[in-house]
């Protein structure tokens, strides 16, 4: 079983808003992926940033930003996002209707595609879909807050992904999101995750650029042999 060298995304959630743009550069030289959350106050019950926010970062860092869209009605929303400049976005199975349709649509605009599970979604559903992907999102927390727990028996899921993709010989990358960190991160990279989401144990950290470091090397390290 190939995976491919770890990715890790600090989550801006996480970061000073006040201070959002230095913020993003104090991670500029060990990021791989910015990891931008967009909430609505509807799909999760949380509101976060929107469209204009992540232009404006979009002048301030060369980091590929990885938008991760926990909103109704994606269809509507994401292809803007693709074309103010996001690498990857991310919208929610459980948002969309026609996801390869939306994914045709994102790759159309220039941005990658990415299929996001929530907790309590089951996975199977969604394997034959992931030929039309370049990154499944699968939670380890309940989609909509920041700084919770994480929890392990989800990784059951990437398991399961890690199994399809590597039958399938697939390019797509399996991200986790949620409660990620340096005591769980060897756990999802040994269930054969390979880019992780990573906010408070990036922003709570005195130096968040060495914390992305110190993230990548425990990945790294428990990453399955191929």
């Amino acid at each position: 079983m190939t995976v491919p060298p770890p990715i890790v995304a600090p989550s801006i959630l996480a970061a000073d808003f006040a201070r959002l743009a230095e913020e993003v550069r104090a991670v500029e030289n060990a990021a791989d992926w910015l990891h931008v959350d967009v909430m609505d106050n509807h799909f999760v019950p949380n509101l976060t940033i929107g469209l204009p926010v992540v232009q404006s970062l979009r002048a301030a860092t060369e980091l590929p930003f990885d938008v991760h869209l926990m909103i109704e009605d994606p269809r509507r929303w994401a292809p803007g996002y693709a074309d103010a400049g996001a690498y990857n976005v991310t919208f929610h199975a459980e948002a969309c209707d026609d996801p390869v349709a939306l994914a045709k649509d994102l790759r159309a605009a220039g941005a990658k595609a990415g299929l996001a599970i929530d907790r309590d979604t089951p996975i199977e559903p969604y394997l034959d879909l992931l030929p039309s992907f370049d990154t499944l999102l699968i939670m380890t927390i309940k989609a909509g807050f920041g700084g919770q727990r994480f929890i392990p028996q989800l990784l059951d899921k990437v398991r399961a992904a890690r199994r399809h993709v590597a039958a399938g010989h697939l390019e797509l990358r399996i991200e986790v999101d949620g409660g990620i960190a340096a005591d769980t991160i060897e756990q999802a990279a040994a269930a054969g995750a390979d880019a992780f989401v990573a906010g408070t144990a990036v922003y709570g950290a005195a130096d968040p650029a060495e914390a992305v470091r110190q993230l990548r090397a425990l990945a790294e390290r428990a990453a399955p042999e191929a």
